[in-house]
């Protein structure tokens, strides 16, 4: 039951926001009956004792649990904010979970095998295609199978990143192939099918990441010149990223010419602007959790009487993590926030190097989405990273306690485990 919950966890980011919020329940109810079992699970705290990432992640939750006592949002506000990063608990849940070595694999093909039906949805939307599963509102209009085109369109960057790194851990050479074929069809559906910038952009990143590692260490100091070239290509090469990244200027121009017309790229300045102005008014403590909509309206209405306020269902945050980490918890929850990504990546330069590869891809993808939205703090999305990070760090740990095993001379266990994987 413990492994099937993982299993299901692992798969379910690509599925459907009840099945996501069914599964994280479950997980979490399944993690209380492991930890109550005391000695009989000590192996479930062997990741947990040995990586930096699931205590970072436990901070997280608990400092913002604590700026309850001075938020100045109210309580329903702060509680749903928590409630949100919460999800940063499925990190440390995954891993004290996932045991073995052998059920880290489960729970990668699950997780693999969730985005690879995310993908054929999509293509086949694309194609127009009836897909009766469909639920997005947007399945229709811009492909999306369960969520927005703006989720879908990083995770399928993220999803063709892993794919490609993961391509070396293939048995045999009909899926080593597979595998270099879903990278591709992911990028497709990055750069041809869905119209989300910020995809496009996390796509540009972790290709540029890709060819980076794919360099050999005498040229990797050429490695500046490799993102803006990955740009002009795709600028030039696909239709859709040229129309989108070129409506970034002519909405900034109108933000900064104050024509009163709204778009996008002047909705977020105004918010970063002001939550700039937030920050350095309570640059300490911030203003506790869930007060950006606070915040935001009290700033505005100084500024004009005639602001109309709005709740946190409409925009509860400023599509941009760093500052929204920033007004409620000050600048050290800007510090907090990249000494969780610091954690991660230190986690992983201690793992094999496809595994590593492909998690710093997906680390880099979280970076980079999260200035242009609040990536974590969001529900679809945020799971996906969670999970996927969860997932990834699992299976390198594991992958690293067997290196570790040949190495102390436990041989035939370890033969025995890669023959039981392969099968």
């Amino acid at each position: 039951m413990r492994l099937a919950l993982v299993c299901l966890v692992a798969a379910s980011v690509g599925l459907s926001m009840a099945i996501i919020s069914i599964s994280k329940v479950l997980l979490v109810v399944t993690l209380l009956v492991v930890l109550l079992r005391g000695n009989r699970a000590a192996s479930s705290g062997a990741a947990l004792q040995h990586m930096w990432t699931p205590l970072l992640a436990t901070v997280v939750v608990l400092v913002f649990a604590v700026s309850l006592l001075w938020t100045s949002a109210p309580l329903d506000n702060a509680l749903g904010a928590i409630g949100k990063y919460g999800k940063f608990l499925l990190i440390p849940a995954l891993l004290a979970l996932i045991q073995t070595r052998r059920e880290a694999v489960y729970a990668l093909i699950f997780f693999l095998g969730g985005q690879i039906f995310l993908l054929l949805g999509s293509w086949a939307l694309h194609f127009h295609v009836p897909v009766p599963w469909a639920t997005s509102n947007m399945a229709t209009t811009a492909s999306a199978v369960f969520s927005s085109y703006l989720d879908q369109s990083i995770m399928s960057a993220v999803v063709a990143a892993v794919f490609w790194h993961l391509r070396t851990f293939a048995p045999n050479r009909f899926l080593f192939y597979a595998a270099i074929t879903v990278s591709a069809l992911a990028l497709g559906c990055v750069f041809v099918v869905f119209t989300g910038r910020t995809g496009h952009v996390v796509g540009i990143a972790v290709l540029s990441l890709a060819i980076f590692f794919a360099l050999p260490k005498r040229y990797r100091f050429a490695s500046l010149l490799v993102p803006p070239l990955v740009l002009v290509v795709v600028f030039l090469s696909f239709d859709k990223v040229a129309q989108r990244l070129s409506a970034v200027k002519s909405e900034v121009v109108a933000y900064s010419a104050k024509t009163g017309q709204e778009s996008s790229s002047g909705t977020r300045l105004k918010f970063w602007t002001t939550s700039g102005e937030a920050i350095s008014q309570k640059p300490l403590m911030g203003s506790g959790a869930g007060s950006w909509v606070t915040e935001y309206n009290r700033i505005e209405q100084l500024k004009s009487p005639l602001h109309q306020s709005f709740g946190a269902q409409s925009h509860g945050n400023p599509h941009q993590e760093f500052l929204l980490w920033g007004v409620q918890l000050g600048v050290g929850g800007i510090l907090l926030l990249f000494s969780f990504f610091g954690a991660i990546l230190f986690d992983l330069r201690k793992m094999d190097r496809p595994i590593a590869r492909a998690g710093q891809s997906v680390l880099l993808a979280l970076a980079v989405s999260c200035l242009f939205n609040s990536s974590l703090y969001d529900a679809y999305i945020g799971d996906f990273f969670c999970v996927s990070l969860g997932v990834l760090l699992a299976y390198g740990f594991h992958g690293r306690e067997v290196t570790l095993g040949q190495h102390s001379g436990d041989v035939q266990h370890a033969k025995y485990e890669d023959r039981l994987i392969k099968t």
